[in-house]
């Protein structure tokens, strides 16, 4: 993507600013090459975005173990090993990627290992039943989320590097909503085409072209110039790991913000008990096909806006996004016994009440993400990153408890327990310094 007046107007466009140059936080030298690297990681970013929505564990993934006839113990794994598969190495992966002064290779690696993970999902569905296809899938999975790992490491690094404070929020806010567009209308061709439980070349088709979606993300990421960053301390990875952990007792601001991100995990612990509530009343794939609309059409509406308003204060996305999932649980609970809704349109109260959460959610991936990123630069964000998603893997497997709870309070329960929970998170945000000041 070689450098143009128009890619410069675009740019300026879309910030909003006379001058496109506006360089805070980066090296000076990567001033002029700031538009040409936004864009390319814009567009590696949406190819990487709709290649999770095409993968998502708790729906097309799940339904795959389903068709090879995998056992449901395997399937409750599907999750967990997704999200926390990706965030627990990542201590270790950041000593190891701090010895290096450019870091897009490693992204470009950890990109093409998804690829090669997803091909190998669809070969295993292919060619394998049972339980046998089930263990190789998960394996498959435990590669393809230590690839994830990778990526999350080095994308915030290289983001530093060439994208300014300010600018940050905006770059992964236009990524999500792009994505979220994309995966609206897959989510509509799922509701209008809908497949058979059996087509098996289709959940094949789907691997092999998200695979494809992560080819062509690497081959984008390549052209990103990105300036050589600091390598100090890049010793033992195992010892530096160990000694990174302190961050979380020496360092108060950054403790309360893994504090806050694990409590406002509410907003993607939430969405299952949404689709089984919508379930007790409607079952049909159609309406699985809304819930997937709903998601697509919350992300590509709302994913900008959070991310113009994180770039002015990330902080204040933090606390409005958890109080819209705090107090929807609520709204929706309420609804749902004592409304004297008909029965066609009671179904049709889980979609919409699905989108508003996605909004809410995409505040707080957006929010969070920006938040880390200016919390502190060089060697230090990559520790902070690390660290933290390191710990948030931690927590998210013990998540996993809350299948117990849920069989005694509920579906309706958990969803009053997590807005509980998010209202906490909302609060603690408060307490948060600001990090967008210059």
């Amino acid at each position: 993507m070689p450098q143009t007046p128009r890619l410069h107007d675009l740019y300026s466009k879309l910030m909003n600013e006379e001058d496109a140059r506006v360089c805070k936080d980066i090296p000076d030298a990567a001033c002029s090459d700031v538009p040409q690297n936004f864009f390319r990681q814009v567009l590696a970013n949406t190819l990487t975005s709709l290649g999770d929505t095409l993968t998502n564990p708790k729906t097309t993934l799940a339904w795959l173990m389903g068709v090879v006839g995998a056992p449901v113990a395997l399937i409750a794994w599907l999750v967990p090993i997704r999200e926390s598969g990706s965030m627990l190495p990542q201590l270790l992966i950041a000593a190891w990627i701090r010895r290096m002064p450019y870091r897009r290779g490693v992204w470009m690696v950890g990109s093409l290992l998804q690829a090669a993970a997803l091909l190998a999902m669809g070969a295993v569905a292919w060619c394998f039943e049972g339980t046998l296809a089930g263990a190789l899938i998960i394996a498959c999975l435990i590669v393809f989320s230590l690839a994830r790992g990778l990526c999350s490491v080095a994308s915030k690094d290289v983001i530093g590097k060439t994208v300014p404070k300010t600018r940050r929020g905006r770059l992964n806010g236009v990524a999500t909503s792009l994505s979220g567009w994309l995966a609206l209308a897959f989510g509509v061709y799922c509701l209008i085409y809908p497949p058979s439980d059996d087509d098996m070349l289709f959940y094949a088709a789907l691997l092999i072209g998200a695979a494809m979606l992560w080819v062509a993300a690497a081959l984008v990421y390549r052209g990103i110039d990105e300036a050589p960053g600091a390598t100090e301390g890049g010793g033992n990875a195992l010892t530096h790991a160990l000694g990174r952990i302190s961050l979380l007792r020496d360092d108060a601001p950054f403790r309360r913000f893994v504090v806050t991100r694990a409590l406002l995990l509410c907003s993607a612990l939430s969405a299952p008990y949404y689709v089984v509530m919508a379930q007790e009343v409607e079952t049909s794939f159609g309406m699985l096909g809304a819930f997937l609309v709903a998601n697509g059409l919350a992300s590509s509406l709302s994913a900008g806006v959070w991310g113009r308003m994180s770039d002015a204060s990330s902080r204040q996305v933090l606390i409005r996004a958890a109080l819209l999932a705090s107090l929807l649980g609520p709204v929706v609970i309420a609804i749902d016994r004592w409304a004297p809704l008909p029965d066609n349109l009671h179904a049709w109260l889980f979609p919409v009440a699905f989108f508003v959460l996605g909004i809410a959610h995409a505040g707080v991936r957006v929010g969070r993400k920006t938040y880390v990123l200016d919390m502190a630069g060089g060697n230090k964000r990559t520790d902070y990153v690390a660290v933290s998603n390191s710990a948030i893997g931690l927590i998210l497997l013990a998540t996993g408890l809350f299948g117990l709870l849920s069989s005694l309070i509920g579906a309706a329960g958990m969803l009053l327990l997590l807005s509980g929970v998010g209202l906490a998170g909302a609060l603690l945000a408060v307490s948060l310094p600001e990090v967008q000041q210059d």
